[in-house]
C-alpha cells in the first residue's frame, strides 16, 4: 500500500505542479500581455485560447489529482503516512476549490466570449471583453493561488511519506 501511496502522491503532486505554472503562467504574463491589445485581438486571441486548451496535455494533469488526493487520503486514514494525512487533506481541499473555481467561474466566463462572432462590430468586442477580463483574471488569480497552496501541501505531504515521518 505504501508503493501505491507514493504514486498517488506523486501523480498528485506533478497535476498540481502543472496546474500552479499554468494559471500563475496566465496572472502574470499571458493576461497583463493580452491586457496591452485592443478589444478584438484581446477577444478572438482568448477565444482561441479557450478552445485549444481543451486536450489531453491539459485535461489528464488537471483531472488526475482529484481522485489521486482522494485515495491518498484513504489510504493515509487507514495508516499509511498518517503524519501525512493533514497536507493532503489541506492539498485536497485547495485543489478542489479550485477545480470548482475553473468550472463555476472561469468556464462559465471563456463559454459566454465564445458566443461573439468574428464578424462582431468594435462595440461588441468591447463590451465582450469588459464582461470578460476583470472577472476572469480575479478568478484566475483565485485558482493560481488556490493550485500554489496545494502544490505546497502535497510536497510537504510527499516529504513526510517519504522520509518515513508520515507513518
Amino acid at each position: 500500500m505504501r508503493t501505491l501511496q507514493t504514486a498517488a502522491l506523486v501523480a498528485s503532486t506533478t497535476g498540481a505542479a502543472l496546474m500552479a505554472g499554468l494559471f500563475c503562467a496566465f496572472a502574470y504574463a499571458v493576461m497583463p500581455g493580452l491586457s496591452r491589445g485592443d478589444d478584438r485581438a484581446f477577444v478572438r486571441t482568448m477565444q482561441h485560447i479557450n478552445r485549444a486548451i481543451i486536450n489531453g496535455w491539459f485535461l489528464v494533469p488537471f483531472l488526475l489529482p482529484l481522485p489521486g488526493l482522494v485515495l491518498a487520503t484513504v489510504l493515509a486514514v487507514r495508516g499509511h503516512s498518517p503524519g501525512a494525512l493533514p497536507w493532503i487533506v489541506a492539498s485536497l481541499v485547495c485543489y478542489g476549490t479550485a477545480f470548482l473555481v475553473t468550472g463555476t467561474r472561469n468556464v462559465p466566463l471563456n463559454e459566454a466570449l465564445d458566443k461573439v462572432g468574428a464578424d462582431a462590430g468594435p462595440e461588441q468586442f468591447r463590451a465582450a471583453r469588459h464582461a470578460f477580463e476583470p472577472g476572469w483574471v480575479r478568478w484566475n488569480t483565485v485558482r493560481a493561488v488556490l493550485h500554489t497552496l496545494s502544490l505546497g501541501a502535497l510536497l510537504w505531504a510527499l516529504h513526510l511519506h517519504g522520509a518515513g515521518t508520515g507513518g
